[in-house]
C-alpha cells in the first residue's frame, strides 16, 4: 500500500526505500515482533503486507502501548473505556496516519479539535487557532496577537543564538545542541520570559521531563516540526471513540487479513540463539518459537528487562547500553465522571503553565463518543487531568487531590460538582533525552543483522518525535529486513528536513562560525 500524502505542506518529503537488492527467500521468512504499541503495529503492519510472516506479541491485555484502553464499570454501572490518557494526532504526523489508513482510508476515527489554548496560571492566554499556515508567517503572527511576547523583551532575544531554531536539520542539530539542556538554551537565546510557558508546557513537556532534563537539541526539534519547519500548523485532531474502538480494533482487522498472527498477554521472557532458525524466543511460561528475525518495540523498562535475561543477544556493549537508557519521571492521569457539566464554552483540550502540577485539562464529551454518550444520559462531565515530571515516588493519592484543586481554580464550576466515580493511572515509563546522550540512543539497527529496534526512544535521524518518531521507527525497521530479503520497502514521509529559509539557514551558519572565531560579544553566547 502507498502511503497516503498527508496535510497541506507541499514542503514535505518523501524516503523512498532503496530498491531491493537479491533474490527473495524460498520461503516467507518469520519475523516476531515483540511489543503492540505504534512502533510494533507499524512494523508488524510493515512485514506482512510484503508476505512476511509476522507474529506480534504484546504482553498487555490489549494492544496501543502508551495508548492502549480497557474496560471499566463506573459505579453508577456505566460500561466505560480507561486509557492512559489524552494524546493528539498532529497533521504532521504523516507516517502515523499512513498506518492508521490501512484501516480507514479516510481517516474517520479523528476529528478535528477547533483550538490548542494555552493558559497560564497568570492569566496570560494563547491559542493557535486562525494563524497564517505557513513559516514563518506563522510565528510573526503568533507573536504579535500573544502577550507572552512583548516588543521590549523580543528586541532583547539573541539573534545569532535564536537563529539555530530557523536551521534545523537531523542529526546536525544534535551534534550542535545536544550537549545543553532546554532550559539553557532559552537563556542563550534570551526567549523572552513571559513566553517561556510556550517552550516548556507545549514542547518540552511533551517528553514529560522537567526542561532541565531535556536535551536542547529535541526543544529545537521541536519547534520545527510543529511551528518553524511545517505549515501543517498546532492545529491537531483527536479520536472519536476510545483508542481500542477508534484505533487498535480496526488495525488488528487489517493485520489479521495480511495473515499476521497477534498474541496479547504473551510477554516475552527472553531472545535466544534457536536451533533452525537465527532466534528462539522463550514466552513466560517457558515456551519456545523461532524466528528468522526480530523486531524489538517494547517500551524502555520491557527492552531492559529483555537485554538481561537475553545473554547473548546482539553485543555485551549493546546490552550495557540499554540498561543504562534512562526514563522520564512519572506522569499522573486523573479522570473524573462529573455529576454536572463544566460550561459549554470549555474546550476539548487545554494546555496550563505555571501551576504546581496541572498540565493540561480535557473535556472528553467534546469529541469522544463514549464519553459524550455517558455525558447526555446524566447530564455531567467527563474531565481529564495531566500532571506532568512529578517527584520520583510521588503518592498518588496526593497528587491526584493535588490536581482536582487545581481543576476548581481554573473551571470554577467543577467545585461544585459531586464525583461520581475516579480513576488515575501513576506510569514512568516514557524515555528521557537528556543532555549529551543523543549519541549513544540506541539506533533502529543493531550489531545482530536481524535483530532491528523501534519505539519513540530509538535514534531516527528524521525531525520526528513522540508518536510519529514510534510509527517512523517501526516502518523503518522492518524497512530494513525488508531490504535484506531483496523485498520493497516503504515509503516514509518527513516534514521538511532542514529549516525553510535559507537565508535563515545561512545567516545561522555565520553566527556559528563567528562563534567559533570569537567575533562578536552575542555570536560568542549560543
Amino acid at each position: 500500500m502507498t502511503p497516503h500524502r498527508a496535510g497541506r505542506d507541499i514542503r514535505a518529503e518523501p524516503l523512498v526505500p532503496p530498491a531491493p537488492r537479491g533474490l527473495r527467500p524460498a520461503t516467507a521468512p518469520r519475523v516476531a515482533v515483540v511489543g503492540g504499541g505504534i512502533a510494533g503495529l507499524a512494523a508488524a503492519t510493515a512485514l506482512a503486507e510484503r508476505g512476511v510472516g509476522t507474529v506480534l506479541m504484546e504482553r498487555d491485555a490489549g494492544l496501543g502501548g502508551r495508548l492502549r484502553g480497557w474496560p471499566i464499570t463506573l459505579q453508577d454501572g456505566s460500561a466505560a473505556t480507561m486509557t492512559r490518557g489524552f494524546h493528539a494526532f498532529f497533521r504532521q504526523y504523516y507516517n502515523l496516519r499512513s498506518l492508521l489508513r490501512r484501516a480507514d482510508p479516510d481517516l474517520g476515527m479523528l476529528t478535528p479539535l477547533p483550538d490548542y489554548p494555552l493558559l497560564h496560571a497568570d492569566g496570560a492566554r494563547d491559542r493557535f487557532a486562525g494563524l497564517p499556515s505557513a513559516p514563518p508567517w506563522n510565528a510573526l503572527a503568533f507573536a504579535a496577537r500573544s502577550r507572552g511576547f512583548p516588543l521590549r523583551e523580543a528586541a532583547g532575544v539573541n539573534i545569532a543564538a535564536a537563529l539555530q531554531l530557523l536551521d534545523v536539520d537531523v542529526p546536525g542539530t544534535y551534534l550542535r545542541l545536544d550537549h545543553i539542556d532546554a532550559v539553557e538554551f532559552l537563556e542563550r537565546v534570551r526567549f523572552p520570559r513571559s513566553a517561556r510557558h510556550l517552550a516548556f508546557e507545549v514542547f518540552s513537556r511533551s517528553f514529560f521531563a522537567d526542561p532541565r532534563l531535556l536535551s536542547a537539541a529535541e526543544l529545537a526539534t521541536m519547534f520545527h516540526i510543529y511551528f518553524l519547519g511545517s505549515s501543517e500548523g498546532l492545529l491537531f485532531d483527536v479520536p472519536r471513540s476510545p483508542f481500542p474502538q477508534a484505533l487498535w480494533h480496526p488495525l488488528t482487522d487489517h493485520l489479521e487479513r495480511q495473515g499476521a498472527e497477534i498474541r496479547t498477554s504473551a510477554p516475552v521472557a527472553a531472545v535466544e540463539p534457536g536451533n533452525r532458525s537465527r532466534f528462539a524466543l522463550r514466552s513466560g511460561d517457558g515456551a519456545v518459537e523461532e524466528y528468522d528475525a526480530v523486531v524489538l518495540a517494547t517500551d524502555i523498562g520491557g527492552l531492559r528487562a529483555l537485554a538481561r535475561s537475553s545473554p547473548c543477544l546482539a553485543s555485551p556493549e549493546w546490552r550495557k547500553n540499554i540498561e543504562r537508557l534512562p526514563s522520564a519521571p512519572p506522569f499522573l492521569v486523573s479522570r473524573l465522571w462529573l455529576d454536572r457539566p463544566v460550561r459549554p464554552h470549555r474546550q476539548g483540550f487545554l494546555g496550563t503553565g505555571g501551576f504546581p502540577t496541572l498540565d493540561n485539562i480535557s473535556v472528553l464529551e467534546r469529541y469522544e463518543d463514549e464519553a459524550a454518550s455517558w455525558a447526555r444520559r446524566t447530564g455531567g462531565s467527563v474531565v481529564e487531568l495531566h500532571a506532568y515530571a512529578l517527584p520520583e515516588g510521588c503518592d498518588e493519592r496526593a497528587e491526584h487531590a493535588r490536581l482536582i484543586s487545581q481543576l476548581h481554580r481554573v473551571y470554577p464550576e467543577t467545585a461544585s460538582a459531586r464525583i461520581v466515580d475516579e480513576r488515575t493511572e501513576l506510569r514512568a515509563d516514557c524515555p528521557l533525552f537528556l543532555p549529551g546522550a543523543f549519541q549513544s540512543r540506541p539506533a533502529i539497527r543493531t550489531p545482530d543483522p536481524w535483530l532491528v529496534m523501534a519505539g519513540d526512544h530509538v535514534r531516527v535521524d528524521l525531525p520526528v518525535a513522540l508518536m510519529e518518531r514510534a510509527a517512523t521507527s517501526g516502518f523503518l525497521a522492518a524497512n530494513v529486513l525488508l531490504h535484506r530479503w531483496g523485498m520493497p520497502g516503504h515509503t516514509v514521509w518527513s516534514v521538511p528536513r532542514r529549516g525553510r529559509m535559507s537565508t535563515a539557514r545561512a545567516l545561522a551558519k555565520w553566527a556559528r562560525s563567528g562563534m567559533k572565531s570569537g567575533r562578536g560579544s552575542r555570536a560568542r553566547r549560543p
